[in-house]
């Protein structure tokens, strides 16, 4: 299974709820698009994966938009307590930055987490209003806790001193773009490329 659905995965010998059955189906969609990617996830067949009649799927998600955006906000969430946790650890400013950006980004081509969220790009153009809000929502819990990190590096010493929430927003511009060249495959735009490409930029920018 891909590096994004492992992340995402219960810690070894905690005690967790049973998963509802919302969340099996999410799970299993994400599972789905690591395995056999975007084009093989169908309304019936993830009925069929979980053992669920499609009625009670339509109780859940009444179209497949609805199922693609549901299952990016729960990759999210999980995705989002990695990252709280890695910027709450005791550590350089720097440092955590990097921790950041090695979540932000995808693993390799294919990331079944990043084929998602293209997916969910592409189709918000038709989409209205609430549902674009609800992916804003998603975007910009990335940009609050990457401009709190600048702040509390520019506070220490440790960085020099930016407008943190327009370093913020042109940052995950230039991360979004590297992101979709590596999961698409671009040729020559390995993971270590655009790590080098990030880590350049975050060190001329923001270290003295």
């Amino acid at each position: 299974m891909a590096e994004r659905v492992r992340k995402a995965a219960p810690r070894q010998g905690r005690t967790r709820r049973p998963a509802q059955p919302r969340e099996r189906l999410l799970a299993a969609a994400l599972e789905t698009i690591a395995e056999r990617g975007l084009e093989r996830l169908t309304m019936a067949g993830l009925g069929r994966q979980v053992g669920m009649s499609s009625g009670h799927l339509l109780y859940y998600f009444k179209t497949k938009d609805e199922l693609l955006l549901q299952t990016l906000q729960w990759s999210e969430e999980r995705l989002g307590a990695e990252r709280r946790a890695a910027l709450a650890r005791r550590a350089p400013a720097r440092e955590r930055l990097d921790a950041l950006v090695d979540l932000y980004l995808p693993d390799g081509p294919r990331d079944p987490a990043w084929t998602l969220w293209l997916e969910v790009w592409n189709r918000s153009q038709n989409a209205d209003d609430a549902v674009r809000s609800r992916q804003l929502e998603l975007e910009l819990a990335w940009h609050r806790d990457l401009v709190a990190l600048l702040v509390e590096g520019m506070a220490s010493g440790e960085f020099r001193t930016v407008d943190a929430d327009r370093f913020a927003t042109r940052s995950r511009a230039l991360l979004d773009g590297l992101a979709v060249h590596l999961v698409v495959g671009l040729p020559g735009m390995d993971r270590a490329t655009v790590l080098g490409h990030v880590r350049d930029h975050f060190d001329t920018a923001l270290l003295a």
